[in-house]
């Protein structure tokens, strides 16, 4: 059977180069998004500061909802500074360090802050926290007294400063001169800036018996272990915390306890790589089989030959699929390879939009390339089994004098499946005018790809009876090239619709996909510029958080009207779903009271002014969903993992720009990581003379920057997300249409016999071309106008629940592109072949064919 299956692909290579490309794209899609998977499961940082330490004991950074997959929490968890002793009084111990994480950050003689640290947020630490580093060179003392640090050695080679050199530092929030008692040399721990260990608890509100809702905790605990004794350690370290919901990590894991927010990185993959999985897979199952089913057409003749000598149904669908499976095994290799590197690549591009961390590297195994082989082989073996089932099931006789032509008459039950599918994708495309949200706008997208679908199942009966219906109004003049094209398109609806769909799913996926994109982020920014009433914002993110004094200094301005603090962070909402316990995390907004001189969130219900306490403000949309009106109580975990019930006192409308939750100062208070305020609005009078005081104010301030609040029209501040959405857009797509592109060469070579009868009856090659070009137009026309009509319901609802009219946001030049794009592609993948036909001798195509 083998034998015979690599005869008969010989003489059938250009119909199999389409198979080829296909599963060759398909396998690097695939592979691809496996690697982003593994590394979103298995992916791990370097030590970097903890590098030193042999056994990590820090607070569990993720929640674990009943039957889904951990959440990340961003926000630094805190242990217990009393287990530091407890632990360093364990056998084995050298050290236990507790490590305490703080905003820290140089300032040079000219004002200007010195980057000492990958994140200025966390670079202020103990001294003892140097013993957790792994080979560090120290030159000079450790710090003593409250005046006195100790700096990395490549920012104080920046900063020009030497051991004994008076520096400005500023230190969660506070700016005050220090002496450089020591320089710390240490690749690779991401630099710093030490403080003597009482200086530092107290800087960053640890030191016991203090007040402040972290005092008395560390961010972690380091242990440093005999030789030897590392796994020894560990063991009686994990005795000791069991029950207590501490992590103990040693190895390779120690990474993940430098930077919580690490986990919610890690995550992103997951939930990226199971968003663009589904996609990939239904695209890469539509090409493959697709251009399988081109190739089997070709072969109807000779399957139909084999049956009539004896060849039974089961043995012409294992000669079909093992023919496919050969081609398919010699592009995977290729295509998993290919992978690999695009995974890469698409790394890079989520790093350098800061989606990523840099340091978080990719996970490379073979797992990716198994799940591609298997999944892959499986679509090709159904697919081709499926594309012969016809030819195996027909009587002999039947199926040799069908073998010359196809089908007259489209399957029933097919065409009513594709019907039904389309009606379903109109159902769908509901949802965004029931949800304005971002999932609810997602389903955009999947109601397109539906359609399309549907369109690929119904679409021989929908040609058929258009090319009928066309060419029952031809007038008795017209141009023989035009009458056969239009005869060609309703004698060979099959082979028609198999080349149209795929173009119109094309269409259809980059309309739907990336105006749904645009509209979203047109929707966000209207709530946000509509409900910013601030014309500035200040920040100051080398210092990690606005110093201390900023916002009485701001609020002293000549022509400001108001200014408050806002921030961002974490929540997971916990409530019931049908009866079931459910978990979703979403960003949250941190305001008080005094945010309502500078944001207009919509308030229907309730008020901002009691925002204060264990309060909260609710989004319209939750509040609807998940009965979260004024007064209600709501089941929240914070970023750092602590659960609160907060009360409803507001329901706004613009939850889409502002988010769903909006917690009050109070109740995050002492839940952050900095505990800083991350940004100040500040609204004015109008006039420019307020905006260059707030300029000038700025200049004198060490890290302070000022900016407008009013939105960037270039897109450059658009979200990561909309970026790598619209790479996969691009990537999806040149896969589309190099598999269309192949598809129509194929099938266009496959009419070779056709064209020659043609020549032979007296028809000039310039008519055929004119014919085939026809052809091309009228491939190029159903595409564009069943993807226009596919898309047009989702995009108009979709249009109407966000924007409030029945068209989305996006480029104007998006249409046009795309119908300049399927043109040119019909055009040239159908007028190279034909050339190319055309110069063989017709008696010669006719014996070959």
């Amino acid at each position: 059977m083998l034998h015979l299956a690599l005869r008969m692909a010989a003489h059938r290579i250009t119909a199999l180069l389409a198979v080829a490309c296909a599963v060759l794209g398909g396998a690097a899609l695939i592979t691809t998004t496996g690697v982003l998977a593994e590394s979103g499961l298995r992916s791990q940082l370097p030590p970097g500061r903890l590098g030193g330490a042999d056994v990590v004991v820090a607070a569990e950074q993720e929640f674990h909802p009943s039957g889904d997959l951990p959440i990340a929490l961003p926000e630094r968890a805190t242990v217990p500074a009393r287990l530091v002793d407890r632990l360093a009084a364990l056998p084995g111990v050298t050290a236990a360090v507790g490590d305490i994480g703080f905003p820290a950050a140089l300032v040079d003689g000219r004002g200007r802050p010195v980057p000492v640290a990958q994140d200025p947020a966390t670079a202020g630490h103990g001294w003892s926290s140097t013993r957790l580093l792994a080979g560090a060179r120290v030159e000079g003392r450790a710090p003593s007294g409250a005046k006195a640090v100790a700096v990395d050695a490549a920012a104080a080679d920046a900063a020009g400063l030497a051991v004994g050199d008076r520096v400005r530092v500023v230190a969660n929030g506070r700016p005050a001169a220090y002496r450089v008692s020591a320089l710390v040399d240490a690749p690779g721990a991401g630099g710093g800036v030490w403080f003597a260990d009482g200086t530092a608890a107290a800087l960053a509100g640890r030191d016991t018996g203090g007040e402040g809702p972290r005092a008395g905790t560390v961010d972690l605990v380091g242990l440093r272990a005999a030789d030897g004794a590392g796994e020894r350690v560990a063991d009686a370290v994990r005795a000791q915390v069991a029950g207590t919901g501490l992590r103990v990590t040693t190895g390779a894991d120690r990474g993940e306890a430098v930077a919580p927010g690490v986990g919610s990185a890690r995550s992103l993959l997951i939930l990226l790589a199971g968003s663009l999985g589904g996609i990939v897979l239904l695209i890469t199952g539509f090409v493959v089989a697709g251009a399988l089913g081109v190739t089997i057409a070709g072969q109807r003749r000779d399957l139909a030959l084999m049956r009539a000598v004896g060849a039974t149904p089961r043995q012409i669908r294992r000669l079909a699929a093992a023919q496919s499976t050969v081609v398919a095994a010699l592009a995977l290799v290729p295509g998993v390879a290919a992978g690999y590197l695009l995974a890469g690549r698409f790394r890079e591009l989520l790093a350098d939009r800061d989606v990523l961390p840099s340091e978080l590297p990719l996970t490379v195994s073979p797992l990716p390339a198994l799940a591609t082989l298997l999944l892959v082989a499986a679509a090709v073996q159904l697919s081709a089994r499926c594309a012969a089932w016809r030819t195996s099931r027909m009587p002999a006789t039947e199926a040799v004098a069908e073998s010359r032509s196809e089908p007259r008459t489209p399957s029933r039950a097919r065409t009513t499946a594709g019907l039904l599918l389309i009606l379903g994708a109109c159902a769908l495309s509901v949802v965004p005018l029931l949800s304005r949200t971002v999932l609810g706008a997602s389903v955009t997208s999947v109601a397109g790809i539906v359609a399309a679908i549907g369109l690929a199942l119904s679409g021989p009966a929908l040609v058929r009876s258009a090319g009928e219906a066309v060419v029952r109004r031809l007038r008795p003049g017209v141009a023989a090239p035009t009458w056969l094209a239009l005869s060609n398109v309703r004698a060979y609806a099959l082979r028609l619709s198999g080349v149209v769909s795929p173009l119109a799913m094309g269409v259809v996926f980059v309309l739907t996909y990336t105006l749904t994109q645009t509209t979203v982020l047109a929707a966000t920014s209207d709530d946000t510029r509509t409900g910013t009433l601030a014309q500035y914002e200040l920040t100051a993110p080398a210092l990690g958080g606005l110093p201390d004094g900023t916002l009485p200094a701001v609020r002293d301005v000549p022509g400001v009207r108001a200014a408050a603090p806002a921030g961002t962070t974490t929540v997971v909402w916990e409530y019931d779903e049908l009866g079931e316990p459910a978990a979703e995390s979403a960003s949250a907004m941190i305001l008080g009271p005094d945010a309502r001189g500078v944001v207009d969130l919509g308030v229907t219900e309730g008020s901002l002014d009691r925002l204060t306490g264990a309060t909260v403000a609710v989004g319209a949309e939750a509040a609807r969903t998940r009965d979260a009106g004024v007064g209600k109580r709501l089941r929240l975990v914070l970023g750092d993992g602590a659960r609160v019930d907060a009360r409803v006192v507001a329901v706004y409308d613009r939850g889409l720009g502002f988010g769903p939750v909006v917690l009050s100062r109070e109740l995050a208070a002492g839940h952050t990581t900095t505990g800083l305020d991350q940004r100040a609005l500040v609204r004015t009078d109008g006039t420019r003379e307020a905006g260059r005081a707030l300029a000038e104010l700025a200049a004198g301030r060490p890290g302070l920057a000022v900016a407008s609040t009013a939105p960037d029209t270039s897109g450059a501040d658009a979200p990561p997300e909309v970026w790598v959405n619209l790479a996969v857009v691009v990537v999806l797509l040149g896969y589309l249409l190099l598999s269309i592109a192949n598809k129509l060469v194929a099938a266009t070579a496959q009419r070779r016999a056709e064209i020659a009868a043609l020549r032979l009856v007296g028809t000039t090659p310039r008519q055929v071309r004119a014919m085939m070009r026809r052809e091309a137009a009228v491939i190029a026309a159903a595409a564009l106008v069943s993807g226009l009509l596919l898309s047009a319901v989702p995009l108009a609802l979709l249009g109407q629940g966000f924007l409030g009219h029945p068209w989305p946001a996006g480029p104007p030049w998006l249409l046009p592109a795309v119908a300049a794009t399927v043109a040119l592609t019909s055009y040239l993948t159908i007028e190279i072949p034909t050339r190319h036909a055309l110069r063989t001798p017709p008696a010669d195509a006719l014996r070959t064919g």
